[in-house]
């Protein structure tokens, strides 16, 4: 029998947890985003869309609970798993020789990380609870969107938030598939590509509709 806090305590351990984690977050924002996308169909598509997920609140919550923890064992396995390099690398890297090959994505998933997560905490206090929407509506979802997306800095916000997600799903999804055993020399290419185009078709889905909006093209 596999003794589970063992293996956790290794850096293998944490690997695994850290791309399991990471299937189930990027599982939701290519979610995420194809609902998102159905503000393009209009208030009645939309706001029908938003009433059906509400709908079922056992679905819904047990989806969020799933998410947080997630969310939460992929953040301290991250946090782990960076002690556990600097703890094996005592001595400061020479100048240039920390990053060698590694890829800016790879050198900003510190920073790129705690971008997201406060966009995340903005967003759901933004546009779930509605704390800080200057007209939240429950039942008008799409016009919460599309008037709180006619706000500039919200929009550069969330478009600089974006960028970092761009990082963050290229470096994770090509890490995560390594960890799961894709990393046969012969399937570099193409878990590149996935990893590409996960990062480029989510974060451009999502930021093409605050983009859409504030420049009048929508809603």
């Amino acid at each position: 029998m596999i003794d589970v806090r063992a293996f956790y305590r290794s850096t293998i351990g944490k690997k695994v947890v850290m791309a399991v984690s990471g299937v189930v977050l990027v599982g939701f924002v290519m979610g995420h985003v194809a609902g998102n996308l159905l503000v393009y169909a209009g208030a009645e598509t939309f706001n029908h869309y938003s009433a059906a997920i509400k709908a079922n609140p056992v679905l819904l919550w047990g989806v969020r609970s799933i998410l947080v923890v997630a969310f939460v064992l992929h953040l301290v396995a991250a946090y782990s798993i960076k002690r556990l390099d600097r703890a094996a690398r005592p001595e400061a890297y020479a100048a240039g020789q920390r990053y060698g090959a590694a890829t800016l994505a790879g050198r900003t998933m510190g920073w790129g990380g705690l971008l997201i997560l406060v966009f995340v905490m903005f967003h759901l206090a933004e546009l779930t609870l509605g704390v800080v929407h200057p007209s939240f509506s429950h039942t008008d979802v799409y016009g919460n969107v599309t008037r709180y997306f006619q706000i500039g800095w919200v929009v550069a916000f969330y478009t600089v938030a974006m960028v970092a997600l761009t990082g963050h799903l290229y470096h994770g999804t090509w890490s995560m598939l390594q960890t799961v055993g894709i990393q046969h020399p012969r399937l570099e290419r193409p878990r590149r590509v996935i990893a590409t185009l996960v990062a480029m078709v989510v974060p451009l889905g999502f930021v093409s509709i605050p983009i859409l909006i504030y420049f009048g093209v929508v809603g």
